[in-house]
Order: C-alpha cells, then sequence, then structure tokens
C-alpha cells in the first residue's frame, strides 16, 4: 500500500463520510471510536448495545469480506513491544485530547467543531514529527 490512488482515497473518504452521517442521523451519536469503546465500559450505560453491535461490526467487517475474496496484503515489522508502546501512547494521547481521530477529524470536523478542528491539527502535527523522528534519529 505505497501508491496513492485518488480514485479509491476519494471514494474511501466519502464513504466514511457518509456512513458517519447517517450513523449521527440514525441514533443522534457521533462515530468516534474511543468514546464507543470507553462507553462500552461504564457501568452507568444504560444502553450498550449499540455500541457493541458497532465494536462487532468493526471486527467482523474484515471477515466478512474474505469471503469475497478480498485481501488485503499487509505486513507489520515492528516488535510486539514497540506495538504495545504505540498503543498505550495513542491511547493516552486519545485520553489527553478528548478523542480519536475518528471522532475529531471525520465527525468533528465535519459538524465544523473548532475543537475537532484544532484536535486535527494537532494530531496530523505531532505525527508528522513523530514519522520524522522516528526515521531519521531512530532505529526501530
Amino acid at each position: 500500500m505505497t501508491e496513492f490512488t485518488p480514485l479509491s482515497a476519494l471514494l474511501g473518504g466519502a464513504l466514511l463520510g457518509f456512513s458517519s452521517l447517517l450513523f449521527l442521523l440514525l441514533t443522534g451519536h457521533i462515530a468516534g471510536i474511543s468514546s464507543i469503546v470507553s462507553g462500552s465500559f461504564k457501568a452507568l450505560n444504560t444502553n450498550p448495545q449499540w455500541r457493541w453491535s458497532f465494536l462487532l461490526g468493526l471486527i467482523l467487517s474484515p471477515l466478512v469480506l474474505t469471503l469475497f475474496d478480498y485481501h488485503n496484503e499487509s505486513s507489520i515489522d515492528i516488535s510486539w513491544p514497540v506495538i504495545i508502546v504505540g498503543g498505550f501512547l495513542v491511547g493516552f494521547g486519545t485520553c489527553l485530547g478528548s478523542g480519536c481521530t475518528s471522532g475529531h477529524g471525520i465527525c468533528g470536523i465535519g459538524r465544523l467543531s473548532p475543537r475537532s478542528i484544532l484536535s486535527t491539527c494537532i494530531f496530523m502535527l505531532v505525527a508528522v514529527i513523530v514519522v520524522f523522528v522516528s526515521r531519521h534519529f531512530i532505529v526501530i
């Protein structure tokens, strides 16, 4: 997945935007993955079924695609400790930023939320810095 394909990127972005809009209109909830996951485990949550259904759909979707002979060729050339540390850093950043890229970047910007626009700009800036530092100064 090293080649940029504008048509598939445009189609994928349109599908993400449309599905998040449809989710908001049909349920009244924002399709931010971090808030859906954290809300699934809260004791005071009176209606967790839609959250668990959403998460189950995220897990089952790739498995269903394999029934149609779709295979996304991918490989991860990073050690497990680096993946685990990265996961914790993403979780920390999600808590610090009060949301994740799907909540702020897709749903928040779509609603013209100033907080989400600023958060997404900060996400992207930090991502650029991390990639630069990891590619030029750290050997993983």
